[in-house]
């Protein structure tokens, strides 16, 4: 499955959307050893990534034409992550603008390798590329689709 919208970095890292639906999202990340620390492990900021584009997804799941910010995020790292991971997020609770979910990395013998709470700010998607160039070179305001 594609993922909605461009994001540079997801590609750098080379994340996976599995599932993407009822406040849920499923992503893979097949890491390579130049996403390893000094332990030869998957690094927390590789971790912390996966987990933040996890919940995001599941935050805008039914609103794909809302962006969702990360207001604030905690986690919580309980083992070494190694080979194919896959991350698993869910809303808990939604309101007209925010969204609070959580997301949990499993490897691939299912271990519990991290866990992450969030609260994403749901808003109208920001204009990319052209447009943006525009709305920050003082044209008329741009209205995205």
């Amino acid at each position: 499955m594609e993922f909605p919208v461009h994001i540079p970095f997801v590609e750098l890292l080379g994340f996976e959307l599995l599932r993407w639906e009822n406040d849920e999202a499923e992503i893979r990340f097949d890491a390579r050893s130049e996403h390893q620390n000094s332990f030869s492990v998957v690094h927390g900021g590789a971790l912390m990534t996966l987990l933040d584009v996890a919940m995001a997804h599941a935050a805008r799941s039914g609103h794909p034409e809302l962006g969702a910010v990360t207001i604030e995020m905690k986690t919580s790292f309980m083992q070494a992550a190694r080979g194919p991971l896959l991350a698993k997020a869910r809303v808990l609770h939604r309101s007209a603008t925010m969204a609070f979910v959580e997301a949990r990395v499993l490897d691939a013998e299912g271990a519990l390798c991290c866990h992450a709470s969030g609260t994403f700010k749901c808003i109208r998607r920001l204009p990319v590329g052209a447009k943006a160039s525009q709305a920050l070179n003082g044209a008329a305001p741009v209205q995205t689709d």
